[in-house]
Parts: C-alpha cells; structure tokens; sequence
C-alpha cells in the first residue's frame, strides 16, 4: 500500500502536479489554493503558479482539483470535463440564493412529492437545455458580479446557458428530502437545477447540501483533505 504522506511529500514538491483535495465545507476554493501554497513553501520555500480546476461554493464539499506549477496549463481542459455531484435537496420551501447562503421561506399549501413524482420528473430533466444561473452567482453583469446585485437588493436577469445533465440517481428520498447523483457539463449550477426541480414540481426546493465527487477522470476516492495535507510537513 502506498504511503500517502510520502506521495504527497513527493508530488507538491515537483514543478508540475494536479493534486485532487477534498475542499471542507466553510473553505472558498481560494482558501484552498492559499492552503497549499503555505504547505508547499512550508517545505521549498517557493511559492509556485498554482489554480484550481473549477469553483467549488463555500457551501459544497468535496473534489478541487489544485494546478501547480507547468500543471496549471491544463485547468481549462480540465474545468471542460464533466462533473459529478451528490446534491442533497430540500422541498417545500425556497431561497434567495436557491441554497442555504440565505433563509428558507416556505411555500404555502406545497403538497408532498411521492417518489414516483419525483422520478418522474428527473427522466424529464436528462440532456440538453438552457439553464439561468443563481442570481447569487459570480457571472457578470454589467461589469458587476451577480451576486453583488443580488445582495442589494436588485434583480441580476443573468443569461441563461446551454448545459448538458447526463444522469440522473435518486439515491434516497424521504420527503421533502432527497439526495441526488448527478452528472453533467461544465457551467451547470446545481442549486439552478434544485430550484428548478422545485419549480416543476410545484412545491419548490432549494440545495441544503453538495458534495462533488467526480471530476473527469478524478474521483474524490483519489483525493486528500486539508488534515492530510497540513500534517505531512
């Protein structure tokens, strides 16, 4: 079996590496990237080109592919690769954000969803189609992030995008809450697909949770976490 920390050791101090790290729930992505950097010039005492492979909200867990070095050419191939994510949903109720960054508001007379409803409903949500991003997002509008707009108060109306959601695996469901596999493209939100789920459904929902577990050929079986990470030095 492979000594992890030797890996690890081994791999943060080449000049070109993707090192896959289960980012904690609390962290930004760049609260990662300022992570590894501190433990590789811990070690070197360089601090090297690093960025990561696609956002991960502060509010999601999981897999954040890290580029260092000559290895942060590859991130906008890597960012093209799809996704997969297990999304926890909650139904009967809705918010701003279409995640728990702002309070829930219960929708009233929201009938509960049966499994064959909901089942239903994501066979219809396979494929190709046109998705709006949270107006809690960090697209640009007019030179200013969505979000900006969003937490004054003023109504972002950001553009929609073509997505591609390619499977879909109730996992459990014991209404209002559910989790859910999902593999899709580049660019889908999935606290837009909650919402929208939600919409459909005539009950609303929102995301109360998000793990990312595969991000093409990277699985979060490969990574590490901060405590790995921090105590090899």
């Amino acid at each position: 079996m492979v000594n992890k920390n030797l890996y690890l050791c081994k791999t943060l101090t080449t000049t070109s590496t993707i090192l896959p790290l289960d980012k904690p729930y609390g962290w930004s992505s760049f609260d990662a990237i300022r992570c590894v950097q501190r433990v590789i010039r811990k070690k070197t005492g360089e601090k090297p080109k690093i960025g990561h492979a696609g956002t991960l909200d502060p509010l999601a867990t999981g897999l954040l592919l890290i580029c260092i070095g000559k290895a942060t050419k590859q991130a906008e191939a890597l960012q093209a690769e799809q996704k997969e994510y297990a999304a926890e949903i909650c139904f009967g109720a809705t918010t701003a954000s279409y995640d728990l960054e702002t309070e829930p508001v219960p929708v009233p007379n929201a009938a509960a969803v049966s499994r064959g409803q909901l089942e239903l409903q994501l066979r219809s949500m396979l494929g190709e189609q046109l998705q709006a991003p949270p107006n809690f997002s960090a697209k640009q509008v007019n030179g200013q992030r969505a979000y900006t707009l969003a937490r004054m108060g003023v109504e972002a109306n950001v553009k929609r995008s073509q997505i591609s959601i390619y499977a879909l695996e109730l996992q459990e469901f014991c209404y209002p809450y559910a989790k859910i596999l999902i593999r899709c493209s580049k660019g889908t939100y999935i606290r837009s697909f909650a919402s929208d789920l939600g919409n459909a459904l005539k009950c609303g929902a929102y995301l109360c949770g998000l793990r990312r577990t595969a991000n093409g050929n990277f699985t979060i079986a490969q990574s590490v976490s901060i405590e790995q990470l921090s105590g090899i030095f």
